[in-house]
């Protein structure tokens, strides 16, 4: 636990990188969302199952776990297979799937994009990275062409739309940065999968939830009030000066120091 934050550029480092090597391993895998796409070995089924608990992503971790499992459950444990091919009749076994404020309306939609796009594109890596130019620096325009793909159709559910974040709504997007980080970061530890290579690490955006908010305030790292898509620029800009390449593996730092240290 941190009493107060240290000084200077070089010791704020140092805790940030001990914090990350601390949090960082395949110890953290068990208790997280990211358990649920662990479980797969294909690519789409890791980025289907990463993609819906990344999405259920809010409240305990424990329930956030059981109701993705739930999911992939009523899939068959096979969730690449069960969108490409399932019929109309199967989704009625997903009428009964709520998670929180995630119901079987916004479940169904799910299951409609997810189809329609399996049947034309090899993996989801695609629908973010084609809205990324050479020049960009994050992926800010990644999410924001995906958030326009998914609901572009005129049955897509407006309600659903709550549930996948855009930052031309001014959202922190938290759910969909963390999502982005499990697939693209690569690295020894084994918790991150690295499975796409469109996008660079260095463009991802840090995953702002109100544990990580609170680290970044108590160590100086982040002075935006709100806790927006603003702010999630200011504080990735910060990472960056502890390393450019890889901003978002002081993920782990903020969290674990946040949610399993209790700082």
């Amino acid at each position: 636990m941190i009493q107060s934050p240290p000084n200077g550029f070089d010791a704020l480092k140092t805790l940030l990188d001990q914090a990350v090597a601390r949090f960082n391993n395949r110890a953290f895998i068990a208790d997280d969302p990211i358990s649920i796409p662990h479980r797969f070995i294909t690519l789409q089924d890791r980025e289907i199952m990463g993609f819906w608990a990344s999405t259920l992503a809010w409240g305990q971790r424990k329930t956030i776990i059981q109701s993705a499992n739930r999911l992939a459950e009523l899939m068959d444990q096979a969730p690449y297979d069960f969108v490409r091919n399932h019929t109309e009749q199967d989704r009625a076994r997903f009428l009964s799937f709520k998670h929180r404020t995630f119901q079987a309306t916004d479940t169904l939609w799910f299951l409609e994009f997810f189809q329609q796009y399996y049947r034309q594109q090899h993996s989801l890596e695609t629908a973010f990275a084609r809205h990324l130019s050479a020049t960009d620096n994050t992926v800010e325009n990644a999410l924001a062409g995906f958030h326009h793909d998914f609901f572009n159709h005129p049955l897509a559910p407006e309600r659903t739309r709550k549930h996948v974040a855009t930052p031309e709504r001014g959202s922190s997007c938290k759910r969909l940065n963390m999502f982005l980080r499990w697939m693209v970061r690569q690295d020894e530890a084994g918790v991150d999968f690295g499975i796409w290579r469109q996008i660079k690490p260095s463009q991802l955006l840090i995953p702002l939830d109100v544990h990580v908010d609170r680290v970044a305030r108590q160590l100086g790292l982040l002075e935006r009030r709100q806790t927006d898509w603003q702010a999630v620029l200011e504080l990735t800009a910060r990472l960056r000066e502890f390393d450019p390449d890889d901003p978002v593996k002081y993920d782990f730092a903020l969290f674990g120091l946040g949610v399993l240290d209790d700082m």
